[in-house]
């Protein structure tokens, strides 16, 4: 009888909209980052295209995908992405492979001692021009 009570809460939570519904996510071509050099205190907001590399202070930028959802959905936008950093001795030392989410700048983030990165967002096209080859 307790599985007929749970299936019916189910089917009606169901019919109503409690459960939101799963939207599809958008595939971006460009993601958006800030970072803010230490040293000066500037921040700067730069666009990156997916799989190009940008290089801000010492560190090196890749995107691999920037994902978003429809403007009539909530936020959520997240980009994977890989960060090197090019040491003194001119070495590139990976520093971060992952997730970040525009929402939540300060989950991860990229701290390093002189330049911080964090994702802004994701967007199809940008004023920059895209790399030769794309």
């Amino acid at each position: 009888m307790r599985i007929y009570s749970f299936c019916a809460f189910l089917f009606l939570a169901m019919s109503i909209g409690a459960f939101p519904a799963l939207s599809e996510r958008i595939e971006n071509r460009v993601a958006v980052f800030s970072g803010i050099d230490k040293i000066s205190g500037r921040i700067t907001t730069f666009d990156v295209y997916i799989n190009e590399t940008v290089k801000f202070g010492q560190l090196e930028i890749t995107p691999r995908v920037c994902y978003s959802r429809p403007p009539s959905e909530e936020p959520k936008t997240t980009s994977f992405l890989e960060v090197d950093e090019i040491t003194l001795d001119r070495r590139i030392r990976r520093i971060f492979t992952g997730w970040m989410l525009a929402q939540s700048p300060g989950l991860n983030a990229v701290e390093h001692p002189v330049n911080d990165v964090w994702l802004k967002g994701c967007k199809q096209t940008s004023d920059i021009p895209p790399p030769a080859g794309s």
